[in-house]
């Protein structure tokens, strides 16, 4: 009777992240930013990466409550009141990110006059020589966007940071051996791109919840990189839990991500 009631609630479990569900809380109203704040007090922030960056957290009300100070773009480019999710290039897989929870959380700490614009370019999947070959995947052109958003966030704002989470498909033998490297590589396009050899750009580990050997040499890597330059920072989450999946991180650990990334910062540019 006891494992008849646990699998009817694991059912139920699945039922609740049907698709369908799973955009229930996603915001029905899109609003324009009514003011567009002087450039000179808008610090714009770039979210790069792979699935985990891009989001795959459910969106719970909490995430959709706008604030004037925290910005972000729309599909065709118009800056609009940031509600999650920010990111729209996979409409079918698109979820909670961790942006609103990183310019929430950085308001805290910077001047009250300043407001922040969140600009989304992560694509689920992506790896680091597809983003240094400028690889069409998805649909997206990924550097060649990344290329955009830099514009545009020089258009409203100054381009003050990078927060990037990305790896799990670099996590293998054929990839592992290159990643340093590339990641480097990448690194220095992104702040060549922004004209700042100073950017700071934050990187994330990938998930604690999976031990494989890959992962954790992977995540030995992202930590070495940081070691290197006082300008490329990286936050743990050996601690945060999975969605169910073993892959993506559930919404609280995505929250929690947003905050460590926020931390991260202030601490590099004091």
């Amino acid at each position: 009777m006891k494992k008849t009631f646990t699998l009817l609630l694991f059912i139920l479990s699945l039922n609740c992240f049907s698709q369908e569900n799973w955009k229930l809380n996603f915001p029905k109203l899109e609003e324009k930013a009514s003011e567009i704040p002087n450039k000179s007090k808008v610090w714009v922030f770039i979210m790069a990466g792979q699935s985990n960056m891009a989001g795959r957290g459910f969106v719970e009300p909490q995430d959709t409550l706008s604030q004037d100070r925290i910005l972000s773009i729309n599909s065709k480019s118009e800056i609009i009141l940031a509600k999650e999710p920010l990111h729209w290039y996979e409409p079918n897989s698109t979820g909670l990110d961790c942006g609103l929870s990183f310019a929430q959380n950085l308001l805290l700490e910077i001047p009250q006059d300043v407001s922040i614009l969140m600009l989304p370019v992560a694509i689920g999947g992506s790896s680091t020589t597809q983003w240094l070959g400028d690889s069409t995947y998805r649909g997206v052109q990924l550097l060649t966007n990344f290329k955009e958003k830099v514009a545009i966030g020089k258009k409203y704002g100054t381009i003050k940071g990078i927060i990037w989470h990305q790896g799990e498909s670099d996590a293998n033998g054929r990839s592992l051996p290159q990643y340093s490297t590339r990641m480097e590589t990448l690194l220095k396009q992104f702040r060549k791109e922004t004209g700042n050899k100073k950017l700071p750009i934050i990187m994330g580990e990938l998930g604690g919840y999976r031990q494989s050997e890959n992962w954790l040499e992977l995540n030995d890597k992202i930590r070495n990189l940081s070691s290197k330059d006082k300008y490329t920072g990286f936050i743990t989450t050996k601690d945060l839990n999975h969605k169910g999946d073993n892959l993506h991180f559930n919404s609280e650990g995505l929250r929690e991500i947003g905050k460590r990334f926020a931390e991260k910062y202030i601490s590099i540019i004091k």
